[in-house]
């Protein structure tokens, strides 16, 4: 996955949240897939098994630009 399109700051605090979040999770001894509901998250096969996808899936969520409200 390219993150060309992401400023590289907003990129390393993200993942630095990410990698938080699921650690506190993995000490709680939850899986990769809680990680990725508490984020709102569809937990898919590749991402739901592995920390580090889930890591990854999370910080491209927290830097995808919000979805534009209705007035």
């Amino acid at each position: 996955m390219s993150q060309s399109h992401i400023n590289p700051l907003q990129w390393h605090q993200a993942m630095g949240v990410a990698r938080a979040s699921c650690a506190r999770f993995f000490r709680d001894g939850g899986a990769p897939a809680d990680a990725l509901l508490a984020f709102g998250l569809s937990a898919d096969d590749r991402a739901g098994h592995d920390w580090s996808r889930a890591v990854e899936a999370i910080a491209t969520s927290l830097c995808a630009a919000p979805a534009k409200r209705a007035a």
